[in-house]
């Protein structure tokens, strides 16, 4: 697998197009730091762990609404392995006008935009989610 990443956001939208409730994924720390950071931000119900393999799986639980829509509605990965994208902290990107979130690979760790923002750091814009 060249990309963990896009494969990760693959599993999720494909999670959601086959109305999954739990999707498993092969875990890894940046994986680990991106679904924490969807679930601090509540697109995802839960996250948890497990020592399967040599690798461990992390279990993501998808959040649904009354009406059975997903609370993701898309996902998109900004810097690829061929392309990477660095931005600084004056151009951090706001996703759908703010109602998104960009996560932002740092100096100072994984986070979000506006987190970026604030700390006034700017590095590699992983992924973007809305």
């Amino acid at each position: 697998m060249t990309d963990p990443i896009a494969d990760l956001l693959a599993r999720i939208r494909n999670g959601i197009l086959s109305r999954k409730s739990v999707i498993d994924i092969p875990a890894s720390r940046m994986k680990r730091a991106i679904v924490e950071i969807l679930k601090e931000e509540g697109f995802v119900n839960s996250v948890t762990e497990s020592k399967d393999g040599p690798q461990g799986v992390i279990s993501l639980t998808l959040r649904w609404d009354g009406q059975n829509r997903s609370a993701i509605s898309g996902l998109r990965r900004v810097s690829t392995p061929g392309q990477r994208r660095y931005v600084h902290a004056d151009a951090l990107p706001k996703v759908r006008g703010g109602l998104g979130t960009a996560i932002v690979s740092t100096s100072k760790g994984i986070m979000t935009d506006r987190k970026a923002r604030k700390e006034r750091v700017g590095g590699e814009v992983i992924c973007e989610v809305w």
